[in-house]
């Protein structure tokens, strides 16, 4: 199930026919209220989410619903508002694609996503130790010095694969395929928003880093602690 969030009813019947010609069901809603009701009710898999919606919008939407639901977000937004689409990021949204968009590419990042189960069976990797910080995939359960660290599906994503592999470095390219999925196609950049958030959430100062490191020219790699 795909909801779309907008309030341009011509777009939200546009975006709705071509994912419904993929074999997507679809609910609509045009505010942000009606959304997360909706999120409540039908569970969907993943929420197209506009920006600009009448009363709530979309990032307060994208952080009420990630109190209660785990689903894919992508969120719709203008070229000009680069600074709120990293917002959104760190709301936890998963996924962001600029007006005007190609239905045609909604449809493929949609059916991308949805290809990549949000969880996978990891109860034989064991838990990986950097310095204070564990990561745990079977419990699927980041904690530093014993302390539970509150990461969204993707931000555990990214740590469990740059964990896995201490002081491998990985290409956004190589870390999107590990977290999104091969299929994904979109702005590579996205890594780095989804980095900003995690390195906070672990307390690394972003100058200094002990944990998610800078590889300059290449992309990230796990430090030492």
């Amino acid at each position: 199930m795909v909801l779309v969030v907008d309030d341009e009813p011509p777009l939200v019947h546009l975006v709705r026919s071509y994912l419904e010609q993929e074999g997507f069901r679809v609910a609509e809603a045009g505010d942000g209220e009606t959304a997360l009701a909706l999120v409540r009710d039908v569970a969907p898999d993943l929420v197209v989410l506009d920006l600009m919606l009448p009363g709530l919008d979309g990032i307060e939407v994208c952080r009420r619903l990630r109190a209660f639901s785990d689903c894919y977000v992508v969120m719709l937004t203008a070229r000009a508002e680069e600074i709120d689409t990293l917002v959104g990021l760190a709301v936890g949204a998963d996924d962001y694609i600029t007006k005007p968009f190609s239905p045609r590419e909604l449809t493929a990042r949609v059916r991308a996503m949805l290809r990549r189960p949000r969880t996978t069976d990891h109860a034989a990797e064991p838990v990986r130790r950097i310095g204070a910080l564990e990561v745990d995939a079977a419990a699927h359960e980041a904690r530093i010095d014993g302390a539970v660290i509150d990461l969204t599906p993707l931000e555990f994503g990214l740590l469990g694969a740059l964990a896995a592999q201490p002081r491998v470095a990985f290409t956004r390219r190589q870390l999107i395929d590990r977290v999104w999925g091969a299929g994904w196609v979109g702005d590579e950049h996205l890594v780095d928003a989804h980095i900003v958030r995690l390195r906070r959430k672990l307390g690394d100062d972003p100058a200094s880093p002990r944990f998610v490191q800078t590889v300059r020219g290449v992309g990230y790699r796990m430090g030492s602690g």
